[in-house]
């Protein structure tokens, strides 16, 4: 979710007031609430240990010990916790929530006390947002399954929190400066063996437990975007944004092959395309190739490229020029991978990254006017039929 907090940005507090790296702030009142077997540590059981043996084995001791809370079993989910609204609460001592202004919280069930405080005079939430939204997140907070002091952390095994990040990443709404806050039970802080960290690992700054604040003070990378090799047919299917992000990311030059797929090269001699400069855009946001609309004069794109579709648009007026039918795309935010002008028959053509998002660009534009002349779009393929 994400959620709009107090206006105004207090000043940072002074480095004396600051937690340092590493540090463990212990709440005695708060240990003496929770039963002994509540806050045991947990290692690894052995030497090769696997991130589904980690998780397998938080679960069981979780379930074993009376420690989860509804919805159980907790095995395969991000596990909620007796005691996880006290961890929540701990989120109040932070600098970094003090001063947020835009907090992004995954829905797992132990962070609903985050939610719920991150709501707290907030009139819009839950707002949808586009890709070009220009969204700046102060605070990333994210459910885990396990994770060390040093920050390091792992999931249930699906990567949604990952690559939800990393989504965010393509389009500047966080950069390696936001802080990641993560909320788990005291048993679910362990050593975790760094050789099963992967480049789309997310790493936490903070972990909250119903007893400790835990500065991790880490300094492992964040991903720099999405790994497309780490992406499979069927979540492109599931998550249709990350075909427009796809697209995006082809037109800048980016490999986004995806997982089982071999790497496409450029055809020899392809002219390959110029892209048109985008509008302002946040720090650390890819460049405006990122955003780019490729424009073309002559006939529409060849068939057999995948994942594309064209949109026809028709009666243009005879003063038209493509530029203004580049911005009313842009206003609209139905930006084509492609734009195909011609101008003489008072026509242009469209290509989106597939179907549905040829079908959404139809819906979106039906009534779009330039000047006084209603223009008239439609499917490429449906305007042949005819």
């Amino acid at each position: 979710m994400r959620a709009r907090a107090t206006p105004a940005q207090p000043p940072p507090l002074p480095p004396s007031r600051r937690r340092e790296a590493g540090d463990v702030t212990t709440r005695q009142t708060r240990r003496r609430e929770m039963s002994r077997g509540d806050c045991v540590a947990m290692e690894p059981r052995a030497v090769g240990v696997s991130k589904q043996d980690i998780r397998e084995q938080i679960w069981d001791h979780m379930e074993s010990q009376n420690l989860a809370d509804f919805p159980r079993p907790v095995h395969h989910r991000i596990p909620n916790f007796k005691g996880s609204y006290l961890a929540c609460q701990n989120i109040k001592d932070l600098d970094v929530f003090a001063r947020t202004q835009e907090v992004k919280v995954d829905p797992d069930k132990p962070l609903e006390g985050v939610r719920l405080l991150a709501l707290q005079g907030v009139r819009n939430y839950s707002v949808p947002i586009g890709l070009d939204s220009r969204v700046l997140v102060d605070l990333v907070v994210v459910g885990s399954v396990a994770v060390s002091e040093k920050g390091w952390r792992i999931g249930k095994g699906e990567g949604y929190a990952d690559l939800e990040y990393a989504m965010m990443v393509s389009i500047g709404a966080v950069s390696k400066e936001t802080p990641v806050v993560t909320i788990v039970h005291d048993c679910q802080v362990m050593d975790i063996p760094e050789e099963l960290l992967e480049e789309h690992d997310i790493a936490v700054d903070y972990i909250l437990t119903p007893t400790r604040v835990i500065t991790t003070g880490c300094e492992r990378p964040q991903p720099m975007g999405i790994t497309w090799s780490k992406i499979s047919r069927e979540m492109m299917e599931k998550i249709p944004v990350l075909r427009s992000l796809r697209a995006r990311e082809q037109q800048a030059g980016k490999d986004v092959t995806l997982q089982g797929e071999h790497q496409h090269l450029p055809e020899p001699g392809r002219q390959q395309a110029v892209p048109l400069s985008a509008g302002r855009r946040p720090p650390d946001t890819p460049g405006p190739e990122a955003n780019s609309m490729e424009a073309a004069r002559g006939s529409p794109a060849g068939e057999g490229a995948p994942l594309a579709a064209d949109v026809y648009v028709g009666n243009l007026p005879r003063d038209a020029r493509v530029s203004d039918l580049k911005r009313a795309l842009r206003e609209l935010g139905s930006v084509p991978l492609r734009l195909t002008w011609q101008g003489p028959q008072r026509r242009a053509f469209l290509r989106y990254p597939d179907s549905a998002a040829a079908q959404q660009a139809v819906s979106c534009l039906q009534g779009l006017r330039l000047g006084t002349d209603t223009l008239r779009v439609a499917l490429a393929r449906q305007q042949r039929d005819k």
